[in-house]
C-alpha cells in the first residue's frame, strides 16, 4: 500500500479538500496558541465555542465556557509575571479526521517551553492534545479539548 493510498484510507476527504482543511487547522492552531502565549485572554477564549470544555491536567477541574477560559489565561499571566518565566506552546504532528457535518477531530503533540528571565529555554511538558473543532459562522472553534501529559500518563 502506498503512502497516498494510506492517507486516502485514513482521511475520507478528497485530496485537495483534505490539504486545504489541514492548512486551515494548522493556521487556526498557530493563531490560537500565539494568542494564548501573549495572554490575550478574550481573543483566545473567542477561538472556543460559547459552551467549550477545556480539560488540562494543570487544572483541578475542566474549565467550561469562554468566561472561565479567559479567567484561566489571566491567572496564567499573573503567575508568569510573578515567576518571571515565559511559556511558549508548540503544536506539531497534527492529525485531523472529519466528523459529522462541519466537525473535525484532531490529535497532535503540544510541547510547552519555559524560558526563565535571563535563562535558557527548555521543554517543560510534552503533551497530547485532542480537540473537537466545529464551524461557527464560517470559522473553526474548539468545542472540546483534552490534554494529557506524557509524564502523568
Amino acid at each position: 500500500m502506498t503512502t497516498e493510498t494510506l492517507i486516502r484510507a485514513e482521511h475520507p476527504l478528497p485530496e485537495a479538500e483534505f490539504g486545504e482543511r489541514y492548512a486551515q487547522v494548522q493556521q487556526f492552531y498557530s493563531h490560537q496558541m500565539q494568542l494564548f502565549d501573549a495572554h490575550d485572554a478574550d481573543r483566545w477564549a473567542a477561538t472556543f465555542t460559547e459552551d467549550a470544555v477545556f480539560d488540562v491536567p494543570t487544572l483541578d477541574a475542566p474549565v467550561r465556557g469562554r468566561a472561565g477560559l479567559a479567567a484561566n489565561v489571566r491567572r496564567n499571566r499573573a503567575q508568569q509575571e510573578r515567576s518571571g518565566d515565559q511559556l511558549r506552546h508548540w503544536i506539531g504532528m497534527l492529525d485531523i479526521r472529519p466528523g459529522r457535518d462541519d466537525e473535525l477531530h484532531t490529535r497532535c503533540y503540544a510541547l510547552v517551553y519555559v524560558t526563565p528571565r535571563g535563562g535558557t529555554s527548555k521543554v517543560l511538558r510534552v503533551c497530547v492534545m485532542e480537540d473537537v473543532l466545529v464551524r461557527v459562522r464560517g470559522k473553526w472553534r474548539t468545542r472540546h479539548r483534552v490534554v494529557t501529559r506524557d509524564d502523568l500518563a
